[in-house]
C-alpha cells in the first residue's frame, strides 16, 4: 500500500527532530556512563564492571532502550553506540580503576567502526582510556540475528590478536546464537536474567543454567549469572559452580567503579553454598504437552476480514477453530462452529464481512506454554469457565504460537500423566517411591552435595498390624508420614516412601539431627493413641513373633538410621541408601531412636 505524501511529509519530519535532539544531546556531553560491577562467586572480590549508558537525568531519556530507540528512529544507531563507548572510555580513564571492563556494542557496529576506522583507532582509544591487554571485554548484544557471521568472526580475530576480550550477552533469550558462541569461542557468556530469577525455586531452570555449564565447559567460556537479586538466586547459583555474577543485590550501577562488595552483601560469601535447590517430587518425565500431537493449523492476523475467515473455514473443514497471532503472539480464539453461525445470518456479510473479525472472537483464549507442567493443566481442567472443552486452546512455545489443542486432548492426556505420576508415588502416603528417590540421591551426587541420608522404620510394627488390623496399620504409617514430612523443610529435604513401614528422608537442612529427634519423640508419643488403654497401661501388647511364638511387644516407636554423605564418598544411589539401611539396622538393634553412622545419638 502506498503512504500518503502527509504521512511521508510528517514522517521525515519526526525523524529530523530525533536527529536534531539526539546531536544535541552528544555535542552537549548530556550522555554519561555507569558502572554495575561483576563478581567472583567463589570469595564475592569484584571482578570488574559492565559499563551501561544513561541519558539527561529526570528526562524520559535517562534509561538506556529510550535512548536506544531514539536512535533507531533517527536512523543513528552507529554513531550513538560509538558516540556512548567514547564517553564510557573517558569516564573510565578518570577512575584510573584496574578491573574488567564490559561495553556493550552490537555485532554490526563492531564490523562498521573497525571498517571505518581502522584498528590503530580502537588501540588508540583503549590506551587513551588506560586499558591493559586483556581488560577489555566487547559484550556483543544482539537484538536480531547477526547479519555478517563470517566478517564478524574475523574482526573478533584480529581484535584478540591486540588483547581485547569478548562476551555473548543474554545467552539463552532467544537471540543469542548456540553457533555464534562455537564460532567465536567468546571468553565470556551472559546467561539471561530470565533464568537466574527464581533458579533455587525452579529445578527446570537449574537443570538448564546446567546445561549451558556444560556447554561452557567444552567450549572453555566463563558464564556470568546476570539478574541475581535474592541471597536465595545467588546461593543457589554458587553451589552449581557458576564461576561469576552480577545483579542489583551485589550492586547497582553506580557513577564510579567499585572495590569491594558492601559489608552486608559480603556476608552471603562467607556460607559454603552445599544446599542446591531439591528436584521436584515427581520423577523426570516430558511435559504432558510434548507427547501430545497437536493440531498445526494456520493462523491469521486479528485484522483479517470476517470473509476472508470464513473462507479459511470452508478450505479447511477439519478446524475446529483458528487463532490471531500478531508478532508470533496469540491474541485471540474463533471458534469455527460459532463464527459460522453468526456468519450465516441475515445481512451479516454485508455488514460486517469486510471487517476485522477480532471483534467477533474471544479476546482471552486459553494459552498454555508446551512445557507447563501436570499442575498448571490440571487448573484448566477444573476453572469455571470451560469454553475450551468447545473452543480447544492455544499452545506457545516462549510465547510464540505453535498450534493448537482440544479440550478432549487436554483430558485425556492429562489422565494419562496422572496415571503416570501415580505409578511412582506410594498409594497410602502419595510419598515419592523409590524411583524418584533414586533419581533425587543421583542428582544430589552429581551435584557434589553434601546430605545426609536416612532410613526410618517402625519399631514392633507388624505385631500392632496383626493384632488390630490393616486399617489401623495403615493410619500408623500415614501418621509416620505426615510427621516426617512437618518436620522436613521442603525447600531442602526430600521425604520418601520405600514401602510398608519404610521411609527415606534425604536431609540438606543444617539441624537434620534435632528434626530427626523431633520425628521419633512425636511419633512415639502419637503412636500411643492407637492403641487401647489396656495395651497403654500395659505399654505394649502379647501376640505372637515371626516364629509363632506369644510374646510381649512394647508400643510402636520410629528408629532413624543417619548416613552423612560428603562430596565424593559414593557414586551410586543404591550406595547410599545401603549406607542408610545398614545405619537403620544399628538403630534398631542397639534400641536408639537415632543411630548415626560411626557414633550413637540418644
Amino acid at each position: 500500500m502506498r503512504s500518503s505524501p502527509h504521512l511521508l511529509t510528517h514522517t521525515r519530519h519526526s525523524r529530523q527532530d530525533h536527529r536534531r535532539a539526539l546531536v544535541r544531546m552528544m555535542r552537549q556531553y548530556a550522555l554519561h556512563a555507569v558502572f554495575q560491577p561483576l563478581i567472583d562467586m567463589r570469595d564475592g572480590s569484584v571482578l570488574g564492571h559492565e559499563a551501561l549508558i544513561r541519558g539527561p537525568i529526570g528526562s524520559s531519556l535517562h534509561r538506556p532502550d529510550a535512548l536506544l530507540a531514539l536512535g533507531r528512529h533517527a536512523r543513528m544507531e552507529q554513531q550513538l553506540e560509538l558516540f556512548c563507548i567514547q564517553s564510557i572510555l573517558a569516564q573510565w580513564r578518570i577512575t584510573g580503576h584496574a578491573g574488567l571492563l564490559f561495553i556493550n556494542l552490537s555485532a554490526d557496529s563492531l564490523i562498521q567502526t573497525l571498517a571505518r576506522h581502522g584498528l590503530p583507532m580502537l588501540q588508540h582509544a583503549v590506551r587513551q582510556a588506560g586499558l591493559e591487554g586483556g581488560q577489555l571485554v566487547i559484550e556483543l548484544t544482539e537484538h536480531d540475528r547477526v547479519s555478517q557471521q563470517a566478517t564478524l568472526a574475523e574482526v573478533v580475530r584480529r581484535l584478540r590478536g591486540e588483547g581485547v576480550l569478548f562476551a555473548l550477552d543474554d545467552f539463552g533469550d532467544g537471540h543469542s546464537s548456540l553457533r555464534l558462541w562455537h564460532e567465536l569461542r567468546p571468553d565470556f557468556v551472559k546467561i539471561d536474567k530470565y533464568f537466574t530469577r527464581g533458579v533455587h525455586s525452579d529445578p527446570r531452570k537449574l537443570q538448564i543454567v546446567q546445561a549451558i555449564q556444560g556447554i561452557a565447559g567444552l567450549m572453555g567460556t566463563k558464564l556470568v549469572a546476570e539478574g541475581i537479586e535474592t541471597p536465595e538466586e545467588l546461593q543457589a547459583l554458587r553451589a552449581i559452580g557458576i564461576q561469576i555474577g552480577q545483579g542489583y543485590l551485589l550492586g547497582r550501577p553506580a557513577a564510579a567503579p567499585r572495590t569491594e562488595l558492601d559489608a552486608l552483601c559480603q556476608e552471603f560469601f562467607w556460607q559454603v553454598p552445599t544446599r542446591p535447590p531439591v528436584l521436584p517430587v515427581h520423577p523426570a518425565r516430558p511435559s504432558v504437552l510434548q507427547r501430545l500431537d497437536l493440531i498445526d493449523a494456520p493462523a491469521v492476523p486479528p485484522h483479517t476480514t470476517h470473509n476472508d475467515l470464513a473462507a479459511l473455514f470452508q478450505a479447511h473443514p477439519e478446524l475446529h477453530a483458528v487463532a490471531l497471532v500478531e508478532h508470533a503472539r496469540p491474541v485471540g480464539l474463533v471458534n469455527r462452529r460459532q463464527f459460522m453461525d453468526q456468519y450465516a445470518k441475515l445481512y451479516f456479510r454485508e455488514v460486517h464481512g469486510r471487517r476485522a473479525c477480532i471483534a467477533t472472537a474471544n479476546r482471552s483464549p486459553r494459552v498454555v506454554e508446551r512445557d507447563d507442567n501436570i499442575d498448571d493443566l490440571i487448573a484448566i481442567l477444573i476453572s469455571h469457565d470451560q469454553r475450551y472443552l468447545a473452543d480447544g486452546f492455544i499452545v506457545t512455545e516462549q510465547g510464540r504460537y505453535i498450534g493448537l489443542g482440544t479440550g478432549e486432548q487436554l483430558v485425556r492426556s492429562v489422565t494419562e500423566a496422572r496415571i503416570e505420576a501415580a505409578r511412582h508415588a506410594n498409594p497410602l502416603t502419595l510419598l515419592p517411591g523409590n524411583i524418584p528417590l533414586n533419581l533425587h540421591i543421583d542428582w544430589l551426587l552429581r551435584c557434589g552435595a553434601d546430605f545426609v541420608a536416612c532410613h526410618a522404620d517402625l519399631d514392633n510394627f507388624k505385631p500392632f498390624n496383626d493384632h488390630y488390623g490393616y486399617w489401623r496399620g495403615d493410619e500408623m504409617i500415614r501418621l509416620a508420614a505426615r510427621l516426617t514430612q512437618e518436620h522436613c523443610n521442603p525447600r531442602h529435604d526430600f521425604v520418601g516412601h520405600i514401602g510398608g513401614d519404610d521411609f527415606m528422608i534425604l536431609f540438606q537442612s543444617a539441624d537434620w539431627e534435632q528434626r530427626c529427634q523431633a520425628i521419633s519423640r512425636e511419633f512415639a508419643a502419637a503412636a500411643l493413641g492407637l492403641f487401647d488403654a489396656p495395651a497403654r497401661e500395659a505399654g505394649g501388647i502379647h501376640a505372637e513373633d515371626r516364629a509363632g511364638q506369644p510374646q510381649f511387644f512394647p508400643c510402636t516407636t520410629l528408629s532413624i538410621g543417619a548416613a552423612r554423605v560428603r562430596h565424593g564418598d559414593y557414586r551410586q544411589a543404591d550406595a547410599v541408601a545401603t549406607a542408610a539401611a545398614l545405619a537403620k539396622h544399628e538403630a534398631k538393634r542397639t534400641h536408639q531412636r537415632l543411630y548415626i553412622q560411626g557414633s550413637f545419638s540418644p
